[in-house]
């Protein structure tokens, strides 16, 4: 439960709760609103804010699912062979979703972006799936470190060959641009075309990010009479402020940077991921307050759902058609917050239809 939970937490923003703060921080300007509000959305380049960690939140929940799943169907009885099948069809469905968000349904192949945020969960995923059942616990922590301190050095020593000179953590510089440009089909959208935040030299480290979710599945599997739901709390716990401190002391080396998932910023949202997962399953799992848990729940149990139907349906349309009038009545910042408030509400309400009709999009 406090992993759906967590995951309808992280979508909320997604499904424009982030659009709402926003609003309700215009309301009443200062320092402190201001800087919430900026929380809300993406950097630049190096740095963090909140908006950043919602992605490769969403990821590292996807690790952490795939213990339990995984023991469930090995329960059924499911063959390597099987086991294998669905984790390349899910791959493939995703990275395909992923297209279709980004408008394959146009027919418009030249101007498609193939990569996508379905696509990089897709990729990254099915890879630290296949190092789960294929090595043990310690030999995957030691690929995750290795991963990590060769993207480092990859990504601050090695910059694009076609800009020789150039500062390889820059986006014009960068080797991850470069593998992208040779490599990637499609359109690429930052650069004029010459990057892509979700290319795939920059996967490889987000499967370490996936990896940090299933190392954290396999403590939370561990029954209760060898390791106790506290203890699990504390160990999650330590594990973000360890991974803290590396970001920390790592970032004058190699900047936490989103577009390039840097090293560093696996560290740094890995660290988030531990945090808040420790914190839902404590208050959930651990002390069993569960009533105020339906409100995420809705939402993280289709998750997938009410991200492709934001590309479809309009919500914002159905939002105004009864709350338009209010709105008019209304200043221009209020107005802004009924709307806010309007398509999060509609949004809900169709998730919520979804939930009592127990239909669920599973992939």
């Amino acid at each position: 439960m406090s992993l759906d939970t967590l995951r309808g937490f992280d979508m909320f923003f997604i499904m424009g709760l982030s659009g709402l703060i926003v609003s309700l921080c215009a309301l009443w300007p200062n320092p402190v609103t201001n800087e919430i509000a900026r929380q809300m959305g993406h950097v630049d380049w190096n740095g963090l804010c909140h908006h950043d960690t919602i992605f490769p939140l969403f990821l590292f929940l996807a690790g952490v699912s795939f213990p339990f799943s995984l023991a469930k169907q090995r329960e059924n009885g499911a063959t390597k062979g099987q086991i294998y099948g669905k984790i390349f069809r899910r791959a493939a469905l995703l990275i395909l979703l992923g297209m279709v968000y980004n408008g394959l349904l146009k027919l418009d192949f030249e101007n498609l972006r193939v990569a996508s945020v379905l696509a990089r969960i897709g990729l990254a995923w099915m890879g630290a799936a296949l190092l789960y059942i294929n090595f043990g616990t310690k030999t995957r922590a030691w690929i995750a470190v290795a991963i990590l301190v060769g993207y480092a050095l990859l990504s601050k020593f090695v910059c694009a060959p076609d800009m020789p000179g150039s500062d390889p953590l820059s986006m014009e510089g960068s080797l991850v641009g470069w593998v992208d440009r040779i490599l990637m089909p499609g359109r690429l959208i930052y650069d004029n075309g010459r990057f892509d935040p979700e290319g795939l030299l920059s996967a490889v480290p987000a499967v370490v990010t996936a990896m940090l979710g299933m190392f954290t599945g396999e403590l939370i599997r561990q029954p209760e009479e060898k390791i106790s739901g506290n203890r699990k709390t504390m160990w999650m716990v330590v594990a973000a402020v360890v991974l803290a401190l590396v970001a920390i002391l790592g970032d004058g080396f190699v900047p936490v940077n989103k577009k390039l998932w840097s090293s560093t910023f696996v560290c740094a949202v890995g660290s988030y991921s531990l945090f808040m997962m420790a914190l839902f399953y404590y208050l959930i799992d651990v002390r069993g307050w569960r009533k105020w848990t339906l409100v995420f729940r809705v939402v993280g149990m289709n998750s997938i759902t009410i991200y492709m139907a934001q590309q479809i349906i309009n919500f914002g349309g159905i939002s105004r058609y009864f709350l338009g009038g209010v709105a008019g009545l209304c200043s221009e910042p209020w107005a802004e917050v009924i709307n806010d408030a309007g398509f999060v509400a509609v949004c809900w309400l169709f998730l919520y239809f979804l939930y009592r009709q127990k239909i669920f999009l599973k992939i």
